[in-house]
């Protein structure tokens, strides 16, 4: 299974829509995203955000394979490998059982469980990790449907933290400061939202191996840094602003099958 796509970015239409259908600002939508995956959905080889959850296989699959593969089956939580290393666990598991691999598997920029392909609003979870893949928009949109599947809308509207990290990360969500951490990075993000253009151009950076930083949308020294470095490598002024030539040349260089559509 190819889990690799073109790795693009939110869009602005993708944030206003969620926006709409959840009846929230911006602000608590990125609150849940910080803390779920830092705010990226995708790695730097563009395959999506995951995290294989080895309980979840564990019960999907009655446990039969506990004995032998502790490491992606066992009754607790635990064993992962953090950022693409998770995607070795997710193809053992898959060698076992596809489906149940693949429903144990958070995805994305909202670390939506596959299992709740449905709640997702998939028909399947091929389905779902075919629109994982796609961008964060998808991604993005099936966070939305999970939590208004849910009911958590009207917990996001009130910033009701306490329930809504109950509802979208389960009854032990204390022992991860869950509410405290979707409090504090809600109170940042009233203060200054990310610029999309600005995270899309970290994002390019990042496909094009040259490190930005955090894919925030916030400028910072390493961003200014990477901007410089791909001026250099274009013939364009060294400035480290992200101005109108120089993003025309990275969006072109980091997603040329969309440059020539």
């Amino acid at each position: 299974m190819n889990f690799q796509g073109e790795g693009r970015p939110l869009s602005a239409a993708g944030m206003d829509r969620i926006c709409s259908d959840l009846g929230v600002a911006a602000a608590e939508v990125w609150a849940v995203l910080t803390v779920e995956t830092r705010g990226f959905g995708f790695l730097s080889d563009r395959r999506p955000q995951i995290l294989f959850e080895r309980h979840v296989f564990h019960r999907l699959t009655q446990g039969r394979h506990d004995a032998a593969h502790a490491d992606i089956s066992d009754a607790q939580a635990g064993a992962y490998a953090g950022d693409a290393a998770e995607y070795a666990r997710l193809e053992l598991a898959m060698g076992l059982d596809l489906n149940a691999a693949l429903q144990s598997v958070s995805w994305g920029i909202g670390q939506v469980m596959g299992f709740n392909f449905k709640s997702a609003g998939f028909t399947g979870i091929d389905a779902m990790v075919a629109a994982m893949v796609k961008n964060e928009d998808a991604q993005l949109l099936a966070m939305a449907n999970v939590v208004k599947d849910n009911k958590l809308d009207r917990a996001l509207q009130r910033q009701d933290w306490v329930s809504f990290a109950r509802g979208y990360n389960g009854p032990d969500f204390k022992r991860s400061e869950y509410d405290t951490r979707l409090a504090v990075a809600h109170a940042k993000c009233s203060i200054m939202l990310p610029d999309l253009a600005l995270r899309r151009a970290q994002a390019a950076l990042l496909y094009l191996d040259i490190d930005p930083g955090p894919i925030d949308g916030f400028r910072g020294r390493r961003t200014r840094s990477a901007l410089m470095r791909f001026q250099v490598r274009s013939g364009l002024a060294e400035t480290g602003e992200l101005d109108t030539g120089t993003e025309g040349k990275l969006l072109a260089a980091a997603f040329p099958e969309s440059a020539v559509r």
